[in-house]
Order: C-alpha cells, then sequence, then structure tokens
C-alpha cells in the first residue's frame, strides 16, 4: 500500500502549546491547516502548566477567555518566596493592566484539548494525532513537506509552509539541520506530587535554602513539587535512599511531614533536565521553527509555554496573509525570527543570570544562605515587586493578535 498524500498550504509538527495556538490561528485566518501530533493524545504529566497573563490577554483578544476559564484551574494573583529565613513575595500581578492580572494553573492538556476543540470549528484546520514525523520532503533546495508514520500507514504531507513546533527534541529541527547553540544549565529538576491540605497556604512557594531550591505549584487537591538538584546528581541522590529525600522534603516544607510517606519509590518521581539553547537561524526555505523547537528555554519563571504562544502569534500575524496569497518567501520567514529573536534572547539572558547567579550559588553551598542583593531591594521596596511580575507575566515585547485574524467569525 502506497504512502497516503495530503496537500495543505501550512503543515506544523507538534501538538504543543506553540502548534495547536498557530494551528487555531491559522485555521481562522482562512489558511488550511495540518497539525501532525506524535503522541495518542495530549495526557502527560508535568508539563508546564501555567497560562500567564500574556496568554490569558491573547485568549481575551480571540474572544474566547471567558469559555477557557470555565476550565478548572487555579488562580495566581502572586509568587511568593523564602530565601533563607527571609518570606516574601517575588511577583504581584496585580499591577499590570491586562484582562487577567493572575497566572492559571491549568494541566496542559485541558488547554491543549480546548485549543483543539476551537480550532476544529474551522473547515480548514485537521489534527492528525499519533502522526510521527520522521523526514522532510525537499525540492530545489526548499522543503515542501513532512513524511510521517500514523497507524494507519505512510503519510506524505506537502505544504507551502512546513513548522516545526515540536519542542526541545524537535525532529524536523534535526532533519533540517539547523545549528543549534547550547547554554547549558547548572541544576535539573525532580517532579514529583504530594497531597495537599485545606489548611495548606494557597500561593505557589519558592524556598532557597543552602544547597537545596524546592518549589511547590497549588494544584488544587494536590501539590506540584519541583526539587531542584545539581546537573546530573540524580544518581547519587537516589543512592542516598529514599528516605533521605523524604527527610529533605519535609525540611524544606515542614506542613509536608504528614504526606512525604505517599513517595512509596523513585517511580512516580519525574526527572526533568533542563537545558537552554537557541538556534542560530530558525528558518530554511519553506521552514520554520518556533517555540521550544527554536528555543529551548529553562524552566526558571516558568515562560516557556508562553513565549512559545507569542511566537505563534507572531508567526500567524506575518505569515498568513502570504501564505493565502500564495507569495510566502524566505524573506517573510526571516521577519518573524526578527520579531521574536530579541524577546527570545532577553528572556534567555534574564534565565542563565538566575541560574548562574542564584541557583547554581543556592545549589553549591552549604553555609546558612544570604538572600540575593535583588531579593534584598525587594523586600525593602515592595513597588519593585511589579519588574518581575512583568517580566514572568508579559515578557518581552507581548504579541497580540492581528484585527483580520480577530474578526474571522464576523
Amino acid at each position: 500500500m502506497g504512502a497516503e498524500t495530503v496537500s495543505v498550504r501550512c503543515c506544523i509538527a507538534g501538538g504543543g502549546p506553540a502548534g495547536m495556538m498557530l494551528g487555531l490561528l491559522m485555521a481562522r485566518a482562512g489558511v488550511d491547516v495540518l497539525v501532525l501530533e506524535k503522541h495518542a493524545d495530549f495526557l502527560r504529566d508535568f508539563r508546564g502548566d501555567t497560562i500567564h497573563p500574556s496568554t490569558l490577554e491573547v485568549m481575551y483578544e480571540l474572544g474566547l477567555l471567558e469559555r477557557l476559564l470555565a476550565l478548572p484551574h487555579q488562580k495566581v494573583p502572586r509568587i511568593n518566596g523564602q530565601f533563607g529565613d527571609l518570606t516574601l513575595t517575588v511577583a504581584d500581578f496585580s499591577s499590570l493592566s491586562t484582562q487577567c492580572r493572575f497566572v492559571a494553573f491549568m494541566p496542559q492538556w485541558d488547554f491543549l484539548n480546548f485549543l483543539a476543540e476551537e480550532a476544529a470549528r474551522y473547515p480548514t484546520f485537521q489534527l492528525r494525532m499519533h502522526a510521527d514525523v520522521t523526514g522532510l520532503i525537499e525540492e530545489a533546495g526548499s522543503v515542501v513537506g513532512l513524511l510521517a508514520n500514523t497507524p494507519d500507514g505512510p503519510l506524505k504531507a506537502r505544504a507551502s509552509l512546513i513548522v516545526g513546533a515540536d519542542g526541545r527534541h524537535s525532529t524536523v529541527r534535526s532533519l533540517a539541520g539547523l545549528p543549534v547553540e547550547e547554554f547549558g544549565a547548572p541544576m535539573d529538576v525532580l517532579w514529583f506530587r504530594l497531597s495537599r491540605r485545606p489548611s495548606d497556604p494557597g500561593d505557589p512557594v519558592g524556598r532557597f535554602d543552602a544547597g537545596r531550591i524546592f518549589i511547590m505549584l497549588n494544584r488544587g487537591d494536590y501539590w506540584q513539587c519541583g526539587f531542584v538538584i545539581p546537573k546530573g546528581s540524580r544518581d547519587q541522590l537516589q543512592g542516598r535512599g529514599l528516605p533521605t529525600f523524604r527527610d529533605a522534603v519535609t525540611q524544606l516544607a515542614p506542613f509536608m511531614a504528614d504526606r512525604a510517606g505517599e513517595l512509596h519509590d523513585w517511580e512516580p518521581i519525574k526527572l526533568l533536565t533542563v537545558q537552554v539553547d537557541r538556534l542560530r537561524q530558525w528558518y530554511r526555505p519553506g521552514l520554520l521553527c518556533i517555540g521550544d523547537a527554536a528555543h529551548a528555554m529553562s524552566p526558571v519563571g516558568g515562560v516557556g509555554i508562553n513565549l512559545a504562544i507569542q511566537d505563534a502569534v507572531a508567526t500567524a500575524n506575518l505569515l498568513a496573509a502570504p501564505i493565502r496569497a500564495g507569495d510566502l518567501s524566505t524573506r517573510d520567514l526571516r521577519l518573524v525570527q526578527q520579531r521574536r529573536e530579541w524577546p527570545t534572547r532577553m528572556t534567555q539572558r534574564v534565565q542563565l543570570a538566575i541560574q548562574n547567579r542564584v541557583i547554581g550559588r543556592v545549589l553549591s553551598g552549604s553555609d546558612r544562605l544570604s538572600p540575593p542583593f535583588a531579593i534584598r531591594l525587594i523586600a525593602r521596596f515592595p513597588v519593585l515587586r511589579r519588574i518581575p511580575a512583568r517580566m514572568i507575566g508579559l515578557g518581552f515585547r507581548p504579541e497580540h493578535v492581528q484585527t483580520s485574524i480577530v474578526e474571522a467569525l464576523s
């Protein structure tokens, strides 16, 4: 049996936040678009579940905010931190001039399913699950399609534009041979769940102590916990035994002492290997990478999803019209990188500074922790909380959906 062949204007590899948002925006703009997602569903745990004010603003501009917030979620108006003996609010989103002055914690699979359902309202949208990209189709120096394996057999998808939105381990960017600049990271993160009691604190908390960092995110009936460890040290930590790890958790969060025993073995404790990188060039003729495929972000600030969505908005704004007109050029692809590279660079610069000057120092220290100078300033001048609130909540150069896409339903 021969391969199935389909032709669309835009084919997107990857059904994560960048891919699904771009698929929705392209469909609303009248571009026939196909999204290929290698998994059979969106149900994967410990993915980024934060929807920041910048993304909520995009949903408002699309007229989808009210329906999105009807889904189960937690509103987080501030982020707290404990640095040694000093406890303070690090970021207060109430100062933002946006529709939503909070971060919404929502399982990523719910968010992606929501985008897929909204996109499916348009006849120009297709989503193929369980479609694993295996190759590029190239003609005369341009990328003109993708090859994928599906449960129904091989698939050839031909398109005017191929978008790699398939994450930090992107198959598309690897196949395209796009050069990557690596920046490194001093840490990895162990993610796990512990049950939450009604009497527990409500806001997310980051605990920084000598040699240890512990993050707790309120997910309603459970805590999503991140135990930050020095890069590559998981085996050493496991060698000390699970009781020692449980003791470290309860030392950092004493109110968890009655439920640390829920960690019966290492299996539910998942490793996130932190990497920070960026493509030197995000495109080739006929192909563009966005989101983590173009720039893997540190988990610092939890901004990776929202930066990816900003990429998707900019891509739709800049490319929908030339794709519809059939005159998409490499110059158009270059414009996307030029638009999004500066906010990416600035965000990564801030993340790397925090990694190297704060996180690395905390993890390597054994003496009593002295709060960083910036934290002491925020403690003394609370108005400064607006700076991290804006950087986390909106980022550098937040994007807005063009009127032609917003009004697509009218």
